[in-house]
């Protein structure tokens, strides 16, 4: 994905793969498709919540796509043993190589924050999906970070990974406003709740996985484009990141809210 601002090295997808293992339970565990649906999941990756998502609806089809030929060929090879009924293909979520109404439902997770136009990528997904069918869109919000021991420095350091995936045309504080855009890419019955993720002492498993493996990880990848762009000095960031990992230990807390979205695909209306 051009502009792409986590990039695709093994780092990376580590923590992908980290972050599938923190959060798919708890934002998308209870995502349940028909017996034998065709589901179309954009922005797979490295398949880290396709093989959620083909675990937990074990009769249902799906097609997983990505602009990442690299990203396919290590999705495809972790889930070999579900190649009846998972099948990916490179595709851009702004042109997608799907026919009309192909789809009985779509997945896009961590996808439209990276897009200059999220909308017209929705109703790109809305055109192959039929009339009726749904889409499950999940998106994070950075505004939405509760840390304590509370650092300034660390507001900072997450400032520069905001600020420069909006360099690349995203938004990295897009879920507070899921609902509209979903709405205004003209699906109906949109719905859009908050899914809460909270960390603390009593937690030290989810503080590893997400604040230290996830979250902190993240930040921490920017480091260097971060410098260059003269947004901080190297001190305050590497400060803001100390912090971050303090905030995972025994007398920190972390939270940060994702917002999960359903809405369906309009039916065609006829003139009477």
């Amino acid at each position: 994905m051009p502009g792409y601002v986590h990039g695709y090295d093994g780092a990376a997808n580590d923590r992908l793969n980290d972050q599938a293992k923190a959060l798919s339970d708890r934002i998308h565990g209870d995502v349940r498709f028909g017996e034998d649906e065709l589901v179309l999941e954009v922005g797979c990756g490295v398949g880290s919540q396709t093989a959620m998502l083909a675990a937990n609806n074990p009769k249902t089809r799906f097609v997983a796509s990505d602009i990442s030929e690299a990203s396919l060929e290590t999705a495809q090879t972790r889930l070999a043993a579900s190649s009846d009924r998972v099948r990916f293909q490179r595709a851009d979520i702004n042109a997608l190589p799907f026919k009309d109404n192909m789809f009985d439902h779509a997945f896009i997770c961590f996808v439209l924050e990276h897009l200059p136009d999220p909308s017209a990528a929705l109703q790109e997904v809305a055109r192959v999906t039929r009339p009726g069918g749904t889409l499950t869109v999940i998106e994070g919000d950075h505004g939405s970070v509760l840390i304590y021991p509370e650092s300034e420095d660390a507001r900072a350091a997450i400032a520069c990974q905001v600020a420069l995936q909006a360099k690349s045309g995203g938004n990295a504080m897009i879920g507070r406003s899921l609902y509209p855009l979903m709405v205004n890419s003209g699906l109906i019955d949109v719905s859009v709740a908050p899914r809460l993720i909270y960390a603390d002492g009593g937690h030290p498993t989810l503080a590893e996985d997400f604040t230290c493996r996830t979250f902190t990880e993240m930040i921490a990848g920017v480091r260097q484009d971060a410098l260059n762009a003269n947004m901080i000095d190297d001190k305050q960031f590497d400060r803001g990141i100390a912090a971050l990992r303090k905030a995972a230990g025994p007398k920190g807390t972390f939270s940060y809210t994702f917002f999960r979205g359903f809405g369906a695909v309009p039916k065609p209306q006829f003139d009477k």
